[in-house]
């Protein structure tokens, strides 16, 4: 635990290195399973992002980021993974008790990070422009360039993952980094800022300002010299950044809320079609943008479907995160168990029917953190919360319907659109339903499940632009058109 208290008491990373706040105010982290403190954490301020931008800007200007060889850079990046997966035990754990996840579920996010920064480290001497062909004695070609000094604004669910899934592209291309990490799960990212830099990456390069999410964002969102926004979080969040971006016209990556439905065809393999329901709705405590937290099962064969999935449900092991056989963790806070749990409470009340779940474990031991019960509802009302909107955490709502014309119009119906599900052994169905979709993105037969080389993207109030993939890269650089006239 020491270890942990020194590496965060500071809580700015800024040029290179850990320096206090300009406004001397700390911020008590705690452990999600018993609500204690486990670390204090200094709280910036608009002065202190002003710092880390100028800090961000020096690097970017410098010779030896700016004109360093795409390949080298590239092998830092590889550096950086390597850092990451030597210490993967380390930040999982903080991971764990910061978040409250399961352990190994932490131990994967920390694999998908390393893998992140392999992905992108390949890309870094592929960013190329092309050559036009135009009338006369002219020669055309297009560069494209880094867009200088890159704002995140990661979340409190992924810490680490999310945050580095925008921050390893951008350094890929030539960019410069200001990090704000959620101000309730900020170790990680300020362990993470120690093995990049011991791992040969500039200082300044990477920066991380730790403190209150509305007033540091607002100020990177405004800040004259950051140059594009990148975020990840509340739909109600990102609607106010894009408005404060809009204002100096940059670009802005958006991955926002979701309410993500799986339908379940009467031809599925149910026992693969439980193990996702389960994975979908329940993993990190169902606080996910693309949690599968409605699923639509056909009335043929809803009744084993929900007999099984209630005796599963109930069987899951709920605890500290950190305790070996834990299935499923603590919600982040008592402020977002507060609100989940009002949730639940409306779904009863609207006449959801509760089949299992439903309120705070009974396990004395389990009193003083932020447990709840998974919890899933039969055919709750379309008024509900449960059944419309996003309640980010454990709650799943079952709804059977008859054909899959209905399923479909009650997939689209919600006003987000990041991820479905399909479960079905009719491929050909499925590939049509795929396109039916309103989402950005379609699973069949497995949820949720992504990779760094794949699109993770949403549509409607979902989000803005794309995170992950080849494309991901194209956001953090400009295109430069340069005509030549040869005569």
């Amino acid at each position: 635990m020491s270890a942990i208290a020194e590496t965060s008491r500071q809580g700015l990373f800024i040029g290179g290195e850990q320096v206090p706040s300009h406004s001397g105010r700390q911020t008590e982290i705690l452990d999600p399973a018993t609500n204690r403190v486990v670390a204090t954490v200094s709280a910036g301020n608009r002065e202190d992002v002003g710092a880390a931008v100028d800090a961000a800007r020096r690097a970017f200007d410098s010779a030896a980021w700016r004109e360093m060889d795409p390949a080298k850079r590239g092998r830092l990046l590889l550096a950086v993974a390597q850092q990451v997966r030597d210490h993967a035990d380390e930040l999982a754990r903080l991971e764990s008790l910061n978040v409250g996840k399961p352990l190994k579920e932490a131990k994967g996010d920390m694999y998908f990070v390393s893998r992140g920064f392999e992905y992108y480290a390949g890309l870094t001497d592929k960013i190329q422009g092309y050559t036009i062909p135009v009338p006369g004695a002219r020669f055309d070609y297009t560069l494209r360039e880094p867009l200088g000094v890159t704002a995140h604004i990661a979340p409190w669910n992924y810490p680490l993952l999310l945050a580095c899934r925008g921050i390893a592209p951008a350094l890929a291309a030539g960019n410069t980094v200001v990090l704000k990490p959620a101000s309730l799960t900020p170790l990680t990212s300020l362990k993470f800022c120690e093995l990049a830099q011991a791992a040969g990456l500039p200082p300044g390069v990477l920066n991380v300002v730790t403190g209150p999410g509305r007033e540091l964002g607002d100020a990177l969102a405004k800040h004259p010299g950051v140059d594009s926004v990148t975020f990840t979080g509340s739909t109600e969040t990102g609607k106010e950044l894009l408005r404060a971006v809009s204002d100096r016209v940059v670009p802005a990556t958006m991955e926002l809320g979701g309410k993500n439905t799986q339908i379940v065809l009467p031809d599925a393999r149910l026992d693969r079609a439980l193990a996702g329901i389960l994975f979908g709705a329940f993993q990190n405590s169902g606080q996910m943008c693309w949690a599968g937290s409605r699923v639509l099962v056909h009335k043929d064969i809803a009744g084993p479907l929900l007999e099984k999935l209630r005796e599963k449900v109930a069987a899951l092991r709920v605890g500290p995160g950190l305790t070996e056989g834990t299935q499923m963790g603590p919600l982040v806070s008592r402020d977002h168990l507060g609100k989940v749990l009002a949730a639940i409470e409306e779904g009863k009340e609207k006449g959801a029917k509760l089949l299992t779940g439903g309120g705070r474990p009974s396990d004395p031991a389990l009193q003083e953190g932020n447990f709840l019960q998974p919890t899933v509802f039969e055919n709750p009302p379309e008024t509900t919360q449960v059944a419309r909107e996003e309640v980010f955490g454990p709650v799943l709502a079952v709804s059977e319907f008859e054909n899959v014309d209905e399923a479909v119009a009650l997939a689209n119906q919600t006003p987000y659109g990041l991820s479905s599900g399909l479960w079905t052994q009719n491929l050909g169905q499925a590939h049509t339903l795929a396109r039916r979709l309103q989402s950005g993105m379609v699973s069949v037969n497995e949820y949720p499940v992504t990779f760094p080389q794949v699109p993770f993207l949403g549509w409607k109030q979902s989000g803005l632009g794309q995170e992950q993939g080849i494309d991901a890269i194209l956001f953090y650089t400009h295109v430069k058109n340069v005509l030549m006239n040869l005569e």
